[in-house]
C-alpha cells in the first residue's frame, strides 16, 4: 500500500509539473542571439536576433529553475506581468576567458552567445545577468519578448542529426549533440570515430551507470573551431556559436559535443555551452575532462602558474566551482563530506596516480601553487583519474537537471 501511494504521489506531481509548464510555455523553443563586446575595462551584452528554433523543447519540462549557483553569468525569463522566474539556467562564455588575457586588458572584442529558452506563451522580459566583484549576479539587460509580436527568424536548417542512441523522450534525458568537424564522405571512417567517441564517453563514471539517461546525436558540420584560442596553441575553441547553432537546426542538445578531425592534442569547453576533443590516442580522456567543465561547471585543478589567470581564484570570495576552495567559506563546499578529524587543509598523500586517495583539502588547484585547495590527491580534472567524489557528485546532480 504504501508503494502503491507513493506511485500515485509521483504520478500525480509529474500532472501538476507538466500542467504548469503548459500553463506558461507553448512547447517550441525560442532560440535567442546574442552579442557581447567589451574588454576587461567592462562590456555589454544586447539581443542581436529572435529565432523561431523548430521541433519541441527538448529541455526539462519540470526542473525549469537553475538550482546551481554556478557560471559567470545567467539568463532568466520572467513573466511581464509578475516579474516571476519562469526559467533560468547558468553559463559562463569565452569573454570571461579573454578580459583576462593581456589582450582582453585593453582590447575590445565581439563574442557571439546563444540562448535556447523554452517559448513562452504571453509576454516575458528576458535578463541577461551577470556577476559583480563580489561574485553576485546582478541585471546586466532586461530585454522584452512578446511571442505575439516580436519579430521571430525562421532558423536556417543546414545539417539533419543522426540519431545514434536514443533511450527515450528528449525532455526526461540528457540529450547530447556530437558535431563532427573536418569528415569528408568517407562514411566507414565516420562511423567508426562515431561508434569510437560515444563508447568513449561512457567508458568512464559517472557516465557510464547512467547510460540510459543519455540521447546521443551525431551531425557532419563545420562548428568554426580552431586551436590557439586565446594564445593557447592546445585550446581549441569556437568563436561562431550563430553558426554553430545553424548547424544544430533542431537536434536537442543539453549539451554541444564538437570533434573534430585530427590527431592534434587538444580540447575546451565552456560551462552549458559545448565541449570540444580531437582524435588524439587520449581523446575519450581529454573529452572526459573537458565534460566536467562544459557540464559540471567544474575547475581545473592542475597547477599552471605561466597562464595569466592563474590569480583567478586568490581573491576575497570563494570560487563559483564546487571542487575548489581558497578556504573564504568552505563550508559551502566539501566539508560535509570529509572524514572526522581530518586536517584543513591536508598533508598530500602518496597515492597512485590512477586513484584519488583519501578525501580531504589539498593545497594546489585552480592553476594556483598556493592558496587554492582542492579534494583529492588525484582527479579527472588534474591528472585524468577517476573523477573524485565531490566531482562525482556534482555531475551526477547535474544529471538530475535534464531526467528527472
Amino acid at each position: 500500500m504504501i508503494i502503491l501511494t507513493m506511485a500515485v504521489l509521483l504520478a500525480t506531481a509529474a500532472v501538476g509539473q507538466q500542467a504548469e509548464f503548459d500553463r506558461w510555455f507553448s512547447g517550441g523553443t525560442l532560440r535567442v542571439d546574442c552579442l557581447r563586446e567589451g574588454s576587461a575595462q567592462g562590456d555589454t551584452v544586447w539581443v542581436e536576433r529572435w529565432i523561431d528554433r523548430p521541433g519541441e523543447w527538448y529541455g526539462s519540462r519540470t526542473q525549469m529553475i537553475d538550482p546551481f549557483d554556478n557560471g559567470d553569468y545567467r539568463v532568466e525569463m520572467r513573466d511581464a506581468a509578475t516579474g516571476r522566474v519562469l526559467y533560468s539556467r547558468g553559463y559562463s562564455n569565452l569573454f570571461r576567458e579573454y578580459k583576462d588575457t593581456p589582450e582582453g586588458r585593453t582590447t575590445v572584442r565581439r563574442f557571439e552567445e546563444v540562448l535556447l529558452l523554452p517559448m513562452p506563451r504571453g509576454k516575458v522580459l528576458i535578463a541577461l545577468q551577470k556577476r559583480d566583484s563580489a561574485m553576485r549576479l546582478h541585471d546586466q539587460t532586461v530585454v522584452p519578448f512578446d511571442p505575439a509580436k516580436t519579430l521571430l527568424l525562421p532558423t536556417r536548417v543546414v545539417s539533419v542529426a543522426d540519431t545514434y542512441e536514443v533511450h527515450g523522450d528528449p525532455s526526461v534525458k540528457f540529450d547530447l549533440a556530437f558535431v563532427m568537424q573536418g569528415f569528408d564522405d568517407d562514411t566507414a571512417y565516420y562511423n567508426s570515430v562515431c561508434r569510437r567517441m560515444a563508447e568513449g564517453f561512457f567508458k568512464n563514471e559517472p557516465f557510464r551507470s547512467h547510460r540510459e539517461d543519455f540521447n546521443l546525436y551525431f551531425i557532419r558540420g563545420d562548428a568554426g573551431v580552431d586551436y590557439n584560442a586565446l594564445g593557447s596553441d592546445r585550446y581549441a575553441m569556437t568563436f561562431r556559436l550563430f553558426q554553430l547553432h545553424n548547424e544544430l537546426g533542431n537536434t536537442p542538445c543539453d549539451h554541444i559535443i564538437i570533434v573534430l578531425n585530427n590527431a592534434k592534442y587538444g580540447g575546451g569547453a565552456i560551462y552549458n555551452f559545448y565541449s570540444v576533443s580531437s582524435l588524439h590516442r587520449m581523446a575519450e580522456l581529454v573529452l572526459t575532462h573537458e565534460l566536467g567543465h562544459g557540464i559540471g561547471g567544474l575547475a581545473d585543478e592542475y597547477v599552471d602558474e605561466e597562464l595569466s589567470y592563474a590569480d583567478l581564484h586568490r581573491t576575497a570570495y570563494e570560487p563559483l566551482e564546487p571542487n575548489i576552495t581558497n578556504l573564504v567559506d568552505f563550508g559551502r563546499k566539501w566539508q560535509s563530506m570529509l572524514k572526522k578529524g581530518t586536517p584543513v587543509p591536508t598533508p598530500d598523500a602518496k597515492v597512485p596516480r590512477t586513484e584519488n586517495g583519501p578525501l580531504g583539502v589539498y593545497e594546489g588547484a585552480g592553476y594556483s601553487t598556493k592558496g587554492v585547495y582542492r579534494p583529492a590527491m588525484h582527479c579527472m580534472m588534474r591528472d585524468y583519474a577517476p573523477f573524485c567524489p565531490v566531482c562525482s557528485e556534482r555531475m551526477e546532480a547535474v544529471f538530475g537537471l535534464y531526467t528527472k
